[in-house]
């Protein structure tokens, strides 16, 4: 139950509802609990009027003063004074009308607690979820790479369900359950206190069974949802992967792996809903007794004492245990429902309470950047692999120059543009963008101002207009089209049934690999920073739409500071430097012209280059 704490503050929130909700589970409670003395009150007249024409002697003359509620002895007052003038039969069709009203009112207010209550849930529904989602996006790349997408949808969608339940139909039921008991025990033991002892005899019983039965649901819930998460990671991943497992012809082998993880989902979901279905018949048991006890022992008192219990109170006792039938079976129900929120809540906070490594200082520094880049001494290994990525790395670019960099696979390129976009913090040393430290400055604004094509291409499932104009809050038709002209792909997609209304699907599966490349390039462009990065973004493009590209870039990066981290040599863009990375450090750098000379890696790795591309024509 402590889990549950953090869903409190939504009911503070919601107030106002929560309250009126309580309110209106008390008045319909209210009008249910009249039934059972208007219909005690009903069968006395009866025992009364029976005697009457069999000429036998009754002593149920005091049942009508007995104590009712203040709404009843009304009923009862305003009915004495006409039943002279009617016959019984009236008294029976006012008592019929009567009852028919208080379940009309009863239903009315039922309607508007639900309407109060089970809104509210709603309402916490839609706002937790965009708790968890926005604390999502505060956390850093490194939570990703060791979280899986399928766990973090399953908590999103099926934890955050569970715990609607609870702050809807489990409160709304615990509530409309406290009144219903709290009423009827009142005026059950208002009637007769030892009769009221004897029928509430095996609710001790039904307690121990309902702790013992949810403290093992509480258990099992838990195993539950891991496995759900675990069943869901699959499915995500052999969808995702689906082109995959295709070309290797692994669909067996993925079914068989999916099969294993829903066996063992569906043997612990069966096994819990055997437990579960011991508590519905024991308390149909338990609330059967009860009224067999009524009857049986009611019957004796009234043997004995007619003039203390009557035929209208054992009535009574009877509606009053079958009043309480739904609500008491429901507690199980309840707490079985409060225990799966609870299990999923702490799933929940396991994430709400998660810090991200990466984030604002308390008054970070708002800078409009020129381009003016410095890493000092900048030592990072990256975290959970022990990948010693950069060692002792200085680098000055100043604003406006080009840099290319290059370097064998696992070198350390693309932690350059990590760490400049804040995906991650040095261990030591510093970054400085225009003199500033990037981790003095405010995150989004330093991301804003830089645009960066990542190596692994990802679209959205939208509209090609959609992806391009996605750094954006507004861009034109021409800003868009634009952006593609340079990234050499307006041709293609005008070429298109949909034109630049194409649906990509997910990850931009309908495209090419080439084409996925040139619209994120194209995404780049149209924000117009002053830094761009680029991170083997035309490694999927043939030679002649890489020179292509390569034309355009070199005028649209004018002026601007442009980091260019590649596997191919671009001897036609005249770079002001080159870098050639090794084991986290930089071996050799300097001109194209310069670098040649000297015959080291960059030089072996142009004549490659070179001799292939002789090959090829």
């Amino acid at each position: 139950m402590k889990h549950l704490r953090a869903v409190h503050k939504y009911f503070r929130k919601y107030k106002g509802r929560f309250l009126l909700g309580i309110l209106f589970v008390i008045i319909s409670n209210y009008f249910g609990i009249l039934a059972p003395q208007v219909t005690g009150y009903v069968m006395d007249k009866v025992q009364v009027k029976v005697a009457e024409l069999t000429g036998e002697e009754t002593n149920n003359k005091k049942s009508v003063t007995k104590e009712y509620d203040p709404l009843v002895k009304v009923f009862i007052r305003e009915v004495e004074q006409r039943i002279h003038r009617h016959d019984f039969a009236w008294l029976v069709m006012a008592c019929g009308i009567t009852l028919l009203v208080l379940a009309l009112l009863r239903g009315l207010f039922m309607f508007f607690m639900r309407q109060t209550l089970i809104v509210m849930s709603r309402f916490i529904e839609y706002d937790q979820k965009n708790e968890i989602y926005l604390h999502y996006q505060r956390l850093d790349t490194d939570f990703y790479k060791t979280h899986s997408t399928g766990d973090l949808m399953s908590r999103m969608a099926e934890d955050v369900s569970r715990v609607r339940m609870y702050t809807g139909p489990a409160m709304m039921y615990l509530i409309n359950l406290v009144a219903l008991i709290g009423f009827s025990l009142f005026y059950m033991f208002q009637k007769n206190w030892e009769l009221t002892l004897y029928v509430l005899a095996p609710l001790p019983l039904l307690a121990v069974t309902i702790y013992i039965v949810n403290t093992v649901i509480h258990k099992k819930s838990e195993n539950i949802q891991a496995q759900l998460s675990s069943l869901t990671t699959n499915a995500q991943e052999s969808y995702s992967g689906i082109r995959v497992i295709k070309s290797f012809v692994q669909e067996k082998n993925m079914e068989l792996f999916f099969e294993q993880n829903s066996e063992a989902y569906k043997k612990s979901a069966v096994n819990l809903a055997k437990i579960e279905a011991i508590y519905f018949p024991s308390i149909g048991l338990l609330i059967g007794l009860s009224t067999l006890l009524t009857i049986m022992i009611g019957g004796l008192y009234h043997i004995r004492n007619p003039e203390e219990i009557t035929i209208g109170t054992i009535a009574e006792f009877v509606v009053y245990i079958n009043m309480l039938t739904f609500p008491v079976s429901s507690i199980g129900w309840v707490a079985s429902m409060i225990q799966r929120a609870s299990a999923s809540q702490k799933r929940l906070n396991e994430f709400l309470h998660t810090v991200p490594g990466i984030k604002n200082i308390a008054v970070p520094e708002r800078v409009s950047l020129k381009g003016n880049i410095e890493f000092r001494q900048v030592e990072f290994t990256y975290p959970h692999t022990g990948i010693r990525a950069l060692k002792n790395f200085n680098l000055t670019i100043p604003a406006g120059h080009k840099v290319a960099v290059i370097g064998k696979t696992g070198s350390g390129k693309s932690t350059i543009a990590q760490l400049l976009l804040r995906m991650y913090d040095p261990e030591k040393g510093d970054i400085l963008l225009d003199g500033v430290p990037v981790d003095h400055m405010d995150m989004r604004e330093v991301r804003r101002q830089i645009s960066y094509v990542p190596q692994d291409v990802f679209l959205f499932s939208d509209t090609i207009t959609g992806n391009i104009r996605f750094g954006l809050d507004e861009a034109s038709d021409d800003m868009v089209r634009s952006a593609a002209r340079h990234a050499s792909i307006d041709r293609e997609i005008m070429r298109f049934p949909e034109g630049y209304n194409t649906l990509v699907g997910e990850r931009g599966v309908t495209l090419s690999g080439g084409q996925k490349q040139r619209i994120s390039i194209a995404r780049a462009m149209i924000k117009d920073p002053g830094i761009v990065i680029f991170d083997d973004c035309l490694s999927a493009v043939d030679a002649r739409t890489e020179k292509e590209i390569i034309g355009h870039l070199y005028d649209y990066l004018e002026n601007k500071t442009a980091i260019i981290i590649t596997h191919r040599i671009f001897s036609l863009f005249n770079f002001d430097r080159i870098l050639v990375m090794e084991d986290g450090k930089i071996v050799e750098q300097g001109s194209h012209e310069e670098l040649l000379p000297l015959n080291g890696y960059y030089a072996e790795m142009y004549r490659k280059q070179q001799e292939q591309e002789a090959g090829e024509d």
